[in-house]
């Protein structure tokens, strides 16, 4: 599988809200978790481009992470300034 449980440790840790890898649920550590499975499938859509399946997961996952990056902005603008610089996901 292309993201075992030590890479997503690595990701909660990094992007986690309080910084341990314990912290799953806070919105940064999802924003990265869902970026990086977004980022995993965009490769392989651009080598399966008739992929219907993968593309609607994809667009699926897109949302919701759109969805996590809204509520951080109207929550804590500074928090949600930090993960886009991070994961640079805006320009």
């Amino acid at each position: 599988m292309y993201l075992d449980s030590a890479k997503k440790q690595e990701l909660f840790s990094k992007h986690g809200f309080a910084k341990k890898n314990t912290d799953t649920g806070s919105p940064e550590s999802q924003v990265a978790l869902f970026t990086h499975r977004i980022n995993h499938l965009t490769s392989h859509l651009k080598q399966n481009r008739k992929d219907y399946a993968t593309q609607q997961g994809l667009l699926k996952l897109v949302g919701k992470r759109k969805k996590l990056l809204n509520y951080l902005q109207d929550t804590d603008i500074n928090r949600y300034r930090s993960i886009i610089a991070e994961l640079e996901i805006r320009k």
